[in-house]
């Protein structure tokens, strides 16, 4: 049976790819973005009973419970989720300011949050259900300049994890996404943000925009090719709740992950030396 998506930021990148690939492989999709026009023009060519299309500011909490709701009308169920809209805000912590942190977790968490709350009464009703997370490899490692940026996918990934031994009673799986430098329009100046404040200490670090900007147009990772991975992990029945994409988030993710390991055997005696003797 053909799949229902609802995928957010679908106009290009990571969000273009996955739509692309489900309805290559014969799904539904709806495709949402704050720009539509933007939208519609990344799928020009798509047969119109295939794909929706739906304006949504994810920030938007009651955008998210329309864009669910015109998914479920118009194609009778919603059997996977991806939530990938965002943007990155980098700099140095001390440099940026608290509206702007906000506004981070406004688009990268709480959007996520907005969306999971509209689709899962669907989905527990449907006994059934899928929903991708798209976090990064800065969701699992602190990178430099990423503080606001990696907490809000640290966020969701508390968030995804949590939720996923809630929901999977009902048939909702939920697979968190962690990829690396993916050839999208993250670092792209028009949506990347830096904080415009600075602090004379930092300096010697050099400039954070120029540092980040060279990435941009030079990432490994193919969107195309996440979007036929994901639609792979939608169709599994037990879906692993974590996927690392791409060889630089492997290189990146596991070793950390190993050294976390390392050191938290290695203080093992100091942690069991909590525990009281009551």
């Amino acid at each position: 049976m053909s799949k229902v998506w609802l995928i957010t930021g679908a106009g290009s990148g990571i969000g273009a790819g996955v739509a692309k690939a489900a309805l290559k492989a014969g799904d539904r999709v709806v495709a949402t973005g704050r720009n539509l026009d933007k939208v519609r023009n990344a799928f020009r060519e798509v047969a119109s009973e295939k794909i929706r299309f739906v304006q949504w500011d994810v920030a938007d909490e009651a955008q998210a419970g329309k864009a669910v709701g015109e998914t479920v009308k118009e194609f009778g169920r919603l059997d996977v989720l991806v939530n990938n809209a965002g943007y990155s805000l980098l700099g140095n912590f001390e440099e940026m300011t608290i509206a702007q942190m906000e506004q981070q977790f406004a688009a990268n968490f709480w959007s996520v949050v907005y969306a999971m709350r509209a689709a899962l009464p669907v989905m527990r009703k449907q006994r059934s259900g899928r929903i991708l997370n798209i976090s990064s490899v800065a969701g699992v490692v602190g990178l430099r300049h990423c503080a606001a940026y990696a907490a809000s996918k640290f966020a969701v990934e508390g968030l995804s994890l949590s939720v996923a031994t809630e929901v999977e009673p009902f048939g909702i799986k939920i697979t968190l996404v962690e990829p690396g430098f993916f050839r999208t329009n993250l670092l792209a100046p028009e949506n990347v943000k830096f904080p415009s404040g600075t602090i004379e200490d930092y300096a010697g670090g050099g400039k954070v925009q120029e540092q980040w900007m060279a990435y941009n147009g030079t990432q490994p990772g193919d969107p195309a090719k996440l979007g036929v991975a994901l639609v792979n992990l939608a169709g599994m029945e037990n879906p692993p709740k974590v996927f690392v994409a791409g060889s630089d988030a492997l290189q990146t993710i596991v070793p950390a992950l190993e050294s976390r390991l390392r050191e938290t055997r290695g203080h093992e005696a100091l942690s069991k030396s909590t525990d009281g003797a009551f």
